[in-house]
């Protein structure tokens, strides 16, 4: 009987200790700093991307040149991730677009350009045709990141710091890590190389060339920057303003108001808008940037006529005025200094282009040169003709070869 007691008391303690520990396993979760949580988005065979490229070679040919390359099907994640913006701590978001199937990939990181619509986010439309495109480079062989940037997706309910680099930045390398984790973590099969690309267009470029910069000089340990591409990025944001103001018209009046916006509401400028813009856009500014309002409609409600738009006292004292050093220094601290980069680069510009002056890429082309550059490190191709958003597509297509030519 003793020896039956013992028996059932040894069998009871080992089913409770069984049954703890099968507990802790189940509630177990890996420690992340950065990674939150993920959601199946959408699947494309190889069947639908052909289809998709054929379908869109007839508009832009040079597509007919990745044809060769895809050969995966792509699994679409939307990924929550944390970072900081402001010194606040917020849930950022983003696609990360796999290929199908087990092995190890090298990353490439897209940077997408101006959008006021929260629904035209890449996590909030990854069926929009332009971010169609960047996803199903993928199926290339690149596991594929795409940022939301602060302000859309997950955190649509803060201002979205446009063209302000430590945000921006930030945002983009905290989902470097976060992609990392959620790789290591949630998709046991899959393996991250330590080679990473990037690539943008537009404001995607500025953020794109910031971010290249970032990763070669303060993130090198962590990240294996293996080539960068920026389509038409305004680099020199002085410039841009200046060139902006130094004309009767401007037809994408959105940008200027996407700046002053956001440089206000992250104290950038020290000015209030009533001293820069006049009635009723001062009023007007702050209603048009909330994330519902497409860019024609922002357009719209502003003016072309720079006259019109600006004041008379900033549109003279701007350049020198001490009442306006704020404006000019922290444009000059979101601008990009050219240095000496070791890290192939590629710059692309519509010849054509309206909206942001091909000459910001002709500038930071030949300063980075000048500040030690290799001409075979870094590159420059200028498309003949294009304006701001005809150039885009083809200018991509040329970023991506360009990338692809270097593995």
């Amino acid at each position: 009987m003793k020896i039956l007691n013992r028996c059932f008391t040894a069998i009871l303690f080992l089913s409770v200790f069984i049954a703890i520990v099968s507990s802790c396993k189940k509630d177990e979760s890996p420690d992340y700093q950065y990674f939150v949580s993920s959601e199946f988005t959408a699947t494309y065979n190889t069947d639908y991307i052909n289809n998709l490229l054929n379908l869109a070679s007839s508009i832009y040919p040079e597509l007919n040149d990745l044809k060769p390359f895809v050969s995966h099907a792509v699994d679409i994640y939307k990924v929550i991730y944390q970072t900081e913006v402001d010194d606040e701590t917020i849930n950022a978001s983003g696609l990360i677009c796999i290929p199908s199937g087990s092995g190890e990939y090298p990353v490439l990181c897209f940077q997408n350009g101006t959008n006021t619509l929260n629904k035209e986010a890449p996590s909030e439309n990854a069926q929009n045709p332009g971010y169609q495109f960047v996803e199903v480079i993928a199926a290339t062989g690149y596991v594929v990141i795409i940022p939301d940037y602060p302000g859309f997706g997950e955190s649509a309910d803060i201002a979205h710091p446009y063209l302000i680099k430590d945000p921006t930045v930030r945002s983009i390398v905290d989902m470097l890590f976060a992609a990392r984790e959620f790789d290591t973590g949630e998709l046991p099969d899959l393996e991250l190389k330590n080679e990473f690309y990037i690539i943008g267009y537009s404001q995607g470029g500025w953020a794109t060339l910031s971010l290249h910069e970032a990763l070669e000089q303060d993130y090198s340990g962590d990240f294996n920057l293996k080539g960068s591409v920026c389509g038409a990025g305004p680099y020199n944001l002085n410039l841009l303003l200046q060139g902006m103001t130094s004309i009767s018209t401007y037809p994408m009046p959105v940008y200027i108001g996407y700046i002053i916006n956001a440089y206000s509401a992250y104290d950038q400028f020290t000015n209030p808008v009533s001293d820069i813009l006049k009635e009723p856009y001062a009023s007007r500014l702050g209603n048009l940037y909330n994330g519902i309002l497409t860019s024609g409609q922002i357009n719209d409600q502003l003016t072309t006529s720079i006259p019109d738009l600006f004041t008379d006292d900033f549109l003279s004292g701007f350049g020198s005025d001490i009442k306006y050093a704020s404006v000019r220094k922290s444009l000059t601290d979101n601008s990009i200094t050219a240095w000496n980069t070791q890290v192939p680069l590629l710059f692309v510009h519509g010849a054509g282009d309206t909206s942001v002056n091909p000459i910001t890429t002709e500038n930071i082309y030949s300063a980075m040169i000048q500040a030690g550059t290799s001409t075979d490190i870094c590159k420059k191709e200028i498309i003949p003709d294009l304006d701001h958003g005809d150039a885009t597509i083809p200018a991509m297509i040329k970023g991506l070869l360009f990338i692809m030519n270097l593995q």
